[in-house]
């Protein structure tokens, strides 16, 4: 989830501190980060002109999983060598380096797809990369999952971080839902304008929802980016103050997702 309380000022890509700390537990992000609806592949399947995918910022390889159960041939580029490791260890060839600074030696794309992940890319020169890599009529395709609790626990969840860490400019907990997300997908748009090598940017949602155990949600908490850098011992505070919100609740609950997209199509020759 790209919400980043205690981020310093700064751009998301310039916090690279965060960026790359994902890989502190990358089992644990395998295991307990929610994959993305089998509508939302298909769409951005049946808009490339063939199979060949980029996944810009893999991670540990759960999106670029889902693009080659749909037949496509994908590769991954992860700034993180714990995350890239997993991703092959999954079936995925990864490559490590940041998108901005990654050389792709002649090869082009049909796709270019990042899943949770396009905030930590900078938007102008990513979608410059992006053009670069892209064969005439292929997407670029960014995406996130934003979720909203049911609205008591996601109080319940608010005032645990309130209590815990109260100087916190943001409060991870009390969860805008999508429109919170609108901000990435407009910068996203943005740099695609910038970049002049696309048509229109188009913003897709999809809405579905996952169960969740006490225990499951417990587990995703730690693999976000505010939670990878706290000191353990504020992490125990706040992992026991959701559990007990959890269990309050009857032991667990339905997350409402929503995955805002946004697309837009490579026009002309790449250079």
């Amino acid at each position: 989830m790209p919400t980043l309380p205690g981020t310093p000022p700064q751009e998301p890509h310039q916090a690279r501190e965060v960026a790359e700390s994902f890989g502190l537990d990358a089992e644990r992000y395998d295991r307990a980060r929610p994959s993305y609806p089998g509508a939302l592949v298909d769409r951005i399947v049946a808009a490339a002109p063939g199979p060949d995918v980029l996944d810009v910022g893999c991670g540990t390889g759960i999106a670029a999983r889902q693009f080659q159960a749909a037949g496509c041939r994908v590769l991954g580029v992860d700034p993180d060598a714990r995350m890239a490791g997993l991703a092959r260890r999954g079936g995925i060839e990864t490559e490590v380096a940041t998108f901005e600074a990654w050389d792709p030696a002649g090869r082009t794309f049909d796709a270019v797809v990042a899943a949770q992940a396009w905030h930590w890319v900078d938007p102008v020169a990513g979608a410059e990369q992006a053009a670069r890599v892209l064969r005439p009529g292929g997407p670029l395709a960014v995406f996130w999952n934003a979720p909203e609790p049911p609205p008591d626990l996601n109080e319940a969840f608010g005032a645990v971080y309130r209590r815990v860490l109260p100087d916190l400019p943001m409060i991870q907990g009390a969860n805008p839902g999508p429109d919170g997300y609108s901000a990435l997908c407009a910068k996203a748009a943005g740099g695609v304008r910038q970049a002049g090598a696309f048509g229109e940017p188009q913003e897709w949602r999809f809405t579905w929802e996952r169960p969740y155990t006490r225990d499951e949600w417990l587990d995703l908490i730690p693999t976000t980016g505010l939670h990878t850098r706290l000191p353990k011992d504020t992490l125990r505070e706040v992992l026991a103050g959701v559990g007990a919100a959890v269990d309050a609740a009857g032991g667990g609950f339905t997350m409402r997702y929503t995955t805002l997209a946004l697309t837009a199509t490579r026009i002309g020759d790449p250079e």
